[in-house]
């Protein structure tokens, strides 16, 4: 007996330009990585824009303001208004001004882009640990352990403590590198408790701040990682298209689980001018150790045994077919209770980066 599957990417209707109204994009690893514009990324959101869609540029990273980040983006070439930037300082500090009056001081452990977020919510950023009624804690590069220090004492004395996002890695072009995750941690584990509250994605709060903002209908979400973009935007019932620019490769989509797998999967942001395929998957027998097919236009790919097989090999006009039909049925396969582990996922993805 065949058994229809419901855990595989969608088909849209027309291009993702076409069936959205709204794009909500990451930046680091989708428009940008450092100081250099991701290859296709202006050109792609020039278009956008020319055919009349809002964007948004939604991060976790707390270290730069928005102005700063509008106009980095203008730079490269992208458009970009700066009340179109919602980061993660704007939330924390959002949330610390619900919950303390105007003008209480608040340790500040980051730099210029949660200062000024602070002092914008009525805040007053301090120093001093001693007159710090919470703590809120955002990526800096320039981090050093003084601050960290201070932040310790400060969570240890049982302060209200606010991090921004718990990123572990920021990509760089050198490769992915410590993000505030892994600073929040060292604090968590000197201080002997975690934050809080932690604000920014996958929290669907700055999704709901950004789709009021720019009065989106049908927004979708752009990203580059799974456990903040694209489970994110299932947290806010959004379409989510992952961009394989950034930090999720191969071997992380194949396993993605189940509440930060996306709706669509693109290169790059040229694929926002793709009509994107279905994939059919089926279940041959419906239990666990049966065989699972996925078919995406001319790609077949099984799992079976808890191995991957590549029947058909039709890459797609964009070359990710074979891929599409992979992740639907490694998917398939996990929430049956057979997903690919150790070597057999190893092989899988081997086997992938040769078809393509």
């Amino acid at each position: 007996m065949t058994a229809p599957q419901t855990a595989h990417l969608h088909a849209s209707t027309g291009t993702l330009l076409e069936d959205h109204d709204v794009l909500l994009l990451d930046l680091d690893g989708v428009v940008y990585v450092g100081p250099d514009a991701v290859p296709h990324a202006p050109e792609a959101l020039r278009g956008a824009v020319d055919a009349g869609h809002r964007l948004g540029f939604i991060t976790n990273n707390a270290s730069r303001p928005p102005a700063t980040v509008a106009a980095h983006l203008r730079d490269l070439g992208v458009p970009a208004a700066d009340e179109d930037v919602v980061n993660s300082a704007q939330a924390a500090a959002d949330h610390l001004a619900r919950e303390l009056p105007a003008g209480s001081p608040v340790l500040l452990v980051g730099t210029t882009g949660l200062r000024e977020a602070l002092t914008g919510a009525g805040l007053r950023p301090t120093e001093d640990r001693h007159e710090a009624v919470a703590v809120v804690q955002g990526f800096s590069p320039d981090l050093g352990w003084q601050q960290l220090a201070e932040a310790t004492h400060a969570v240890r004395s049982g302060v209200p403590w606010v991090a921004t996002n718990l990123d572990a890695t920021v990509p760089t072009p050198g490769g992915p590198a410590p993000g505030n995750g892994l600073l929040v941690d060292l604090v968590a584990r000197a201080a002997g408790r975690g934050p809080d509250v932690v604000c920014g994605k996958p929290e669907r709060a700055l999704f709901d701040a950004a789709v009021a903002r720019l009065g989106a209908r049908r927004a979708l979400v752009v990203g580059d990682r799974l456990d903040t973009d694209l489970q994110g935007a299932r947290t806010a019932g959004l379409d989510g298209l992952l961009v394989l620019t950034g930090v999720t490769g191969v071997r992380e989509l194949l396993a993605a689980a189940a509440h930060e797998r996306p709706t669509h999967v693109g290169r790059d942001l040229r694929s926002l001018g793709d009509v994107h395929p279905a994939v059919e998957v089926t279940v041959q027998g419906g239990t666990a150790g049966e065989e699972v097919v996925a078919t995406c236009r001319d790609a077949v790919v099984r799992v079976q045994d808890g191995r991957l097989g590549t029947g058909a090999c039709g890459a797609g006009p964009d070359g990710l077919d074979v891929l599409r039909a992979a992740a639907s049925a490694v998917w398939a396969a996990a929430d049956a209770g057979a997903a690919l582990t150790g070597d057999a996922l190893a092989d899988a993805v081997t086997s992938l980066t040769a078809a393509g």
